[in-house]
Order: structure tokens, then C-alpha cells, then sequence
């Protein structure tokens, strides 16, 4: 599935899938409604309106939002994401399908 424009109503501004080139690094524990979700398929970096902080979004399959996290800067979500997911830092591609 092609990566929307928006996620959670906030522009994507960076996006990874993940896969193969990518290892989990169980450093961080997400609990969706009292349980593990399934395993995060995409990660995106988004941006609301007229806000200077950045969301990371925890993707499934579809690019819906399953979990996210709240940073001040980009350099903050990217530095997360690689927390949790170690190859990620050279996997990000710029914006949704607009912006290829």
C-alpha cells in the first residue's frame, strides 16, 4: 500500500517500512488497549498544522496509526525510531507519494 499524505491528520514528512533490514531492539514496550500489538509494519515522522513538534507514528500494514510518540524535533523522533528499530536511519524516504 502506497504511504498517504497524511497520518492522523498530520502531514508525513519522513517514512520507513519495516522489514527485512530492520531489527527490533525490544528497548521500548508499546501497549495498545492493555495488550502488544501486532508488529509495526511502517514508521512515520508527521508534522500537524502550524506546530513545531513531531509525531512518530508506529504503523500497521495500511499506514493507520497504531501507536505514536510526541518529539520536539526531528532529529528526536529519528533518534527514537533507531532506538526501536536499528537500520531505520537508512531506510527514511521524504514525504508521501506527492513528493516522489
Amino acid at each position: 500500500m502506497e504511504v498517504p499524505l497524511k497520518i492522523g491528520g498530520a502531514k508525513v514528512l519522513l517514512w520507513s517500512p519495516i522489514d527485512e533490514r530492520h531489527h527490533p531492539t525490544g528497548a521500548c514496550k508499546h501497549i495498545v488497549g492493555g495488550e502488544a500489538p501486532a508488529p509495526f509494519r511502517g514508521l512515520a515522522i508527521c508534522q500537524c498544522e502550524g506546530e513545531d513538534a513531531y509525531f512518530l507514528f508506529y504503523c500497521d500494514e495500511n499506514w493507520e496509526a497504531v501507536t505514536d510518540g510526541w518529539h520536539q524535533t526531528i532529529d528526536e523522533a529519528k533518534s527514537q525510531a533507531e532506538f526501536e528499530f536499528e537500520g531505520v536511519t537508512a531506510t527514511w524516504e521524504c514525504g508521501g507519494p506527492a513528493s516522489h
